[in-house]
């Protein structure tokens, strides 16, 4: 059995070890998971508006395959937690319709398996969005 090898990415990942330790991705093989990705940059600042903030969560996957080896084009498996408000538990559908428009960007050769989950709330305060990534990747690249 492949022996998992832990990653951090440089900045938010970082801080986020330091303060919460855990690593924000592991390879076993050929497979690599990541842990939720959030809308934060490298000092843990949330940008003010939805859409910014989806489009970071984004940027950190992609900075976190890179690290573990991988591309979005690797990656087979998501799922993103929204915080919904109680009164309506729904996902907004602009929410949703912005995710779909990256994902599209991001995914253009395959469409992964996607779960979107609506929560109260998330581990920091102020986050909207978590995205948890599963790849896989050719043993040894």
């Amino acid at each position: 059995m492949a022996k998992p090898e832990f990653f951090v990415t440089p900045g938010y990942g970082e801080l986020m070890r330091d303060s919460f330790h855990f690593s924000q991705a592991v390879r076993i093989g050929d497979r690599i998971e990541l842990a939720g990705q959030t809308g934060c940059n490298d000092q843990l600042e949330i940008p003010p508006s939805v859409e910014d903030e989806i489009r970071q969560a984004f940027a950190n996957v992609e900075r976190t395959l890179q690290q573990a080896g991988a591309t979005w084009a690797n990656v087979y498996r998501l799922v993103t937690y929204h915080v919904v408000d109680s009164g309506d538990p729904a996902i907004a559908e602009p929410v949703l319709e912005y995710c779909v428009s990256l994902l599209r960007e991001h995914v253009p050769g395959h469409a992964p398996i996607w779960t979107a989950v609506g929560v109260p709330r998330l581990a920091l305060p102020g986050m909207r969005i978590e995205i948890v990534v599963s790849a896989t990747v050719d043993h040894g690249s």
